[in-house]
C-alpha cells in the first residue's frame, strides 16, 4: 500500500534519514518508534509528500509519490503533529473546507461529513467554534479531517500528545476502530500504546531503521521459548543444538530449564514442532515448552543501544 525505497533525507551535512526503506501492506495499524531526534517526523513528511527525499522514492498504492504525487495525495489523510485547525470556524465548517479542498463530491458532501462527525463522536461540538473545544476534541477534530476524502491510508504523528488520561483513552479506541477500514501509521512515545495497538512496529535510530517487529512477539521472525523435558541438562542442550531451527541454546539462569532463540526452518514448519519430533525420537517427554516475549519497552532499549554500538563503529571506520 505505502513504500519507502531506500529513502535519504539530507539537510547540508546532517542526515535526517539514511536510506530507509520499507513496506506497509493493506489495512492494520503500524507504530513507528524512535528516540527524539530519530527522523520519525521527517519519514512521516515523506510519506505525505511533505516534504522530497533528497534519495530515493515513495510509492502509495504503485504510483510514485514525485511523479504522481496528485495520485498519491488522494490516497493518504494526514495528521500532524499540531493538527491543522481554523481556530476561527466551527467544526462542521472546517470540515467542509478541507472536504472542498480534497475535491469530495458536492452532492456526496453532507452524508460524509455526517459519517466522520459521527464516526470522531463529534456529535455534540459539531457547531462549536474550535477555538473553545478542549484538547480531546481538538485532537479529534484534526483526525476527522485526515478522513475527509476517504483516504485508505492514515497518516498520525503523536495523535494522543498532551491529552489527559480519558482522552488518551478516547483517542486509542478511535485508532482502533479506524485500523479495521484503514491502513494506520502513527508515531508515538508512548510504549504501551504502540503495544496495545500496533500489529507492526518500526524503530528508527539516528535516521535508520534498525528494527522491524510483529507484535505477535517475534522479532524480526525470531521466537524464543523455554523448555524443559526429561533429559539431563547437558543432553537437551546438545540436543538442542543439532536442530536447524535453533540459533542459540543456553542453560536458564533459573532451575533447568534451557532458553533457545529459534527461527523457522526450511519448510515453514514452527519451531515448537521440531522440538517435540526431536525429543518423542529420543524418548524424552516435554514437561514444558513455553514462548519468552519481551516487552515492547525492552525490546526498542536493546535495539537502539545496538544501534548506538553500530554508530560508535562507524565513526571508528570514518
Amino acid at each position: 500500500m505505502i513504500e519507502l525505497e531506500h529513502v535519504t533525507k539530507r539537510y547540508g551535512s546532517v542526515f535526517a534519514l539514511k536510506d530507509v526503506s520499507f513496506r506497509v501492506d493493506k489495512g492494520g495499524i503500524v507504530g513507528l518508534l524512535g528516540r527524539n531526534g530519530a527522523g520519525k517526523t521527517t519519514a512521516l513528511n515523506i510519506m505525505t509528500g511533505y516534504l522530497p527525499p533528497t534519495k530515493g522514492q515513495v510509492r502509495v498504492g504503485g504510483e510514485n509519490m514525485l511523479e504522481n504525487p496528485r495520485a498519491c495525495k488522494r490516497r493518504i489523510g494526514y495528521l500532524p503533529e499540531r493538527p491543522p485547525l481554523y481556530d476561527e470556524m466551527t467544526v462542521r465548517d472546517y470540515l467542509k473546507f478541507v472536504c472542498r479542498l480534497r475535491e469530495v463530491a458536492p452532492k456526496a458532501m453532507k452524508a460524509h461529513i455526517d459519517e466522520i462527525v459521527s464516526l470522531c463522536a463529534l456529535e455534540d461540538v459539531q457547531n462549536r467554534v474550535i477555538s473553545h473545544l478542549s484538547k480531546g476534541y481538538r485532537q479529534r477534530t484534526g483526525i476527522a479531517q485526515a478522513l475527509c476524502g476517504t483516504p485508505e491510508v492514515l497518516i498520525l504523528d503523536e495523535p494522543t500528545v498532551g491529552l489527559d488520561p480519558g482522552q488518551n483513552a478516547e483517542i486509542r479506541e478511535l485508532i482502533r476502530a479506524l485500523g479495521r477500514d484503514h491502513t494506520v501509521i502513527f508515531s508515538s512515545h508512548i510504549l504501551s500504546e504502540v503495544q496495545q495497538l500496533c500489529s507492526r512496529v518500526l524503530i528508527l535510530h539516528e535516521g535508520r531503521m534498525i528494527r522491524s517487529l510483529d507484535m505477535d512477539g517475534q522479532e524480526d521472525g525470531v521466537m524464543r521459548l523455554r523448555l524443559n523435558a526429561a533429559m539431563g541438562r547437558d543432553a537437551l542442550l546438545g540436543r538442542m543444538r543439532q536442530l536447524e531451527c535453533v540459533e542459540k541454546a543456553e542453560a536458564a539462569p533459573d532451575g533447568d530449564d534451557v532458553l533457545l532463540t529459534c527461527r523457522k526452518a526450511e519448510g515453514g514448519l514452527p519451531p515448537q514442532d521440531l522440538i517435540f519430533r526431536a525429543l518423542a525420537e529420543a524418548d524424552a517427554p516435554i514437561r514444558s515448552l513455553s514462548e519468552e516475549r519481551d516487552s515492547l519497552e525492552e525490546v526498542f532499549l536493546r535495539a537502539t543501544a545496538l544501534g548506538d554500538r553500530a554508530e560508535e563503529a562507524e565513526e571508528i571506520i570514518r
